[in-house]
Parts: C-alpha cells; sequence; structure tokens
C-alpha cells in the first residue's frame, strides 16, 4: 500500500481506468456477438447498425487507450468480414 498522498490516488485513478477499458473490451465482444447473430438472421437493417454501432466503439476505445490500435483495426476488419460474407438476398 502507498503512504504517499500522490501514490493513493494514482492507485483509485489506476482502477478506475482499468474498469474503463474492461467495460469497453466486454463491450466489443458483446456488440460483436450481436453482430454475428444479425449476420446469421440475414436482416440488413440490423447488420448495418450493429456493424456500425460496433466500428464507433472500437474507435473510440482505441482513441482512449483502452485497446491497441493494431487490435482495433483487426477487429473492425472482422466485422467487415463478416458483414461482406452475408448471403445475398434475391428479390
Amino acid at each position: 500500500m502507498p503512504n504517499i498522498q500522490q501514490q493513493k490516488k494514482r492507485v483509485l485513478i489506476a482502477s478506475r481506468q482499468r474498469s474503463e477499458n474492461l467495460r469497453y473490451r466486454s463491450t466489443i465482444k458483446t456488440l460483436t456477438k450481436r453482430l454475428e447473430s444479425a449476420v446469421a438472421g440475414g436482416d440488413t437493417d440490423e447488420i448495418a447498425t450493429e456493424h456500425r454501432a460496433l466500428v464507433r466503439l472500437i474507435d473510440k476505445a482505441a482513441s482512449n487507450g483502452a485497446i491497441h490500435k493494431n487490435t482495433a483495426a483487426r477487429k473492425k476488419s472482422q466485422a467487415a468480414r463478416l458483414v461482406a460474407e452475408q448471403p445475398v438476398a434475391s428479390a
């Protein structure tokens, strides 16, 4: 345990940042699963909204430093591949 006041503050800040980073990572996983289920369902509007929400959150997490920029690029690429591989519904 730190004895210095500033180090006590840093412990609190680090704990808060750690929980925020965990929240970002967890939400990214959840939105990825939602996108996968939307692709399986085949609803194009739902796929578009889920993909937009996922990419937006990934960008936000990378800009805040919760995930590395290369990790963000990889996850966005995987999401784009999921969207691109959906079966095209013929009218």
